[in-house]
């Protein structure tokens, strides 16, 4: 039987969600309304977020382009998997 590898195909806690989706591109929305859209590398448990190939887009415009970013956790107001 094959295992569904889509992160939101079933009821899973948070913590097995963001693990599920390390190295897939998401969307981190920054309590400012800054939007940071990249890969994401890693994070911790302060959700302290590392991301690459990061674009960062403020009402819904692209503003800036980075390799790798850093986002202190206390910023996030979510993340999210993006459609690429």
């Amino acid at each position: 039987m094959a295992q569904d590898i889509n992160p939101m195909s079933k009821r899973q806690n948070p913590s097995e969600f963001l693990k599920q989706i390390v190295g897939k591109p998401v969307v981190v929305k920054l309590n400012s309304g800054v939007d940071y859209r990249g890969i994401l590398s890693c994070l911790d448990g302060f959700m302290n977020i590392a991301l690459e190939q990061t674009e960062e887009y403020q009402n819904g415009q692209l503003k800036n382009k980075y390799g790798d970013a850093f986002i202190r956790g206390n910023n996030v107001l979510y993340i999210s998997t993006q459609k690429r």
